[in-house]
């Protein structure tokens, strides 16, 4: 069935700038991490798409790697983007990134010219698409120069390959440096996407903070996993079912469930349930909350597995006002167990 997207996608969903620069994303992006590959059903997919364009999702995130198998979400995506977005191309953000394991051999992962650009190569293949808007180094390299690595982000845009350039889960001191090579070169770091989550906050630690850091480059900010691969919303409440990542050790682990954890997630239930939202919407909001001598985060990166989760998700939109006594409450319990030890 040809795809008509709502004519008010635009009405309820906010776009914030990225940093300095002249983009705005959604609040709220959507990632195919999971999902999109081959082991889920196509239509299903299509439905989420359509689904997230419809509310005004009109960033899709990806990788070379996601699936699995490795690079099928990005065909799939290619499928769905020909069959249904292709007109709308001037309306989408799509991001992918290179860094992690993609093909055996010395040049099939990391940060090397080579592999960063043959590997945006075959992406822009599998998706049909001629650039992307953003192309991101997925980790830092502790071997490869930060200098080859940002060169091939800035080559990456010179040559029309992508739009703008971003890094991924680099701290905030490699962050100060890509940002200077990249300026050096005249290409300015666009986006940072590091994980962030109410039981994963690294990037509030240090000084500066990773926050601090970007706003002083300039640089906006895209949280993954900001409901900690599933533990912020109600699927482990009561215990872990047996089709969940917790059960299949997919990203999460039982023992990841301590009873300890799982009381503070509890009491971060309750509190949801007093602002009129899910465990989920509320997490989603507080990644989006203001916050004091830093930009907010630009926006936050979700998965869905089905359209109800999808807009459940987005529907965190509707209440992104927290008050002094609720981040209060909600710092009680939202305790990142790395920074305490």
């Amino acid at each position: 069935m040809t795809f008509h997207a709502a004519e008010n996608r635009y009405e309820t969903m906010p776009y914030r700038r990225v940093g300095r620069s002249g983009l705005k994303l959604p609040a709220i992006s959507l990632g195919l991490w999971h999902n999109f590959g081959d082991d889920k059903s196509f239509g299903v997919q299509r439905d989420i798409l359509r689904r997230a364009f419809d509310l005004g999702v009109t960033h899709f995130d990806l990788a070379n790697n996601y699936g699995p198998p490795d690079g099928s979400a990005e065909t799939n995506f290619g499928r769905h983007y020909a069959d249904d977005f292709r007109a709308h191309r001037n309306e989408l953000v799509i991001s992918t990134k290179a860094g992690y394991y993609m093909w055996p051999g010395p040049y099939g992962e990391w940060g090397s010219r080579k592999n960063l650009l043959n590997s945006l190569d075959n992406s822009l293949t599998r998706m049909g698409l001629d650039y992307v808007d953003i192309f991101y180094s997925h980790r830092p390299d502790p071997e490869t120069p930060m200098e080859e690595t940002m060169g091939a982000l800035d080559y990456a845009v010179r040559s029309g390959k992508a739009l703008y350039a971003g890094i991924s889960s680099y701290t905030p001191a490699q962050t100060l440096e890509a940002a200077r090579i990249l300026k050096e070169m005249g290409t300015p770091l666009l986006i940072h996407q590091p994980s962030y989550s109410m039981l994963n906050r690294w990037t509030e630690a240090g000084e500066p903070n990773l926050y601090e850091t970007l706003d002083a480059v300039g640089a906006g900010s895209i949280a993954f996993s900001p409901l900690s691969q599933g533990m912020l919303t109600d699927r482990y409440l009561n215990g872990v079912p047996a089709d969940s990542r917790a059960a299949k050790e997919r990203f999460l682990h039982e023992n990841d469930l301590t009873e300890e954890k799982m009381g503070r997630v509890r009491a971060l239930n309750d509190i949801a349930a007093g602002r009129g939202q899910s465990l989920a919407q509320m997490a989603i909001a507080w990644i989006l909350r203001e916050r004091e001598n830093s930009s907010p985060v630009t926006s936050a990166l979700v998965g869905a597995s089905s359209v109800a989760q999808l807009e459940n998700n987005i529907a965190a939109i509707n209440n992104l006002e927290f008050s002094a006594a609720e981040l209060a409450a909600i710092d009680e319990h939202a305790v990142d167990d790395s920074l305490t030890k």
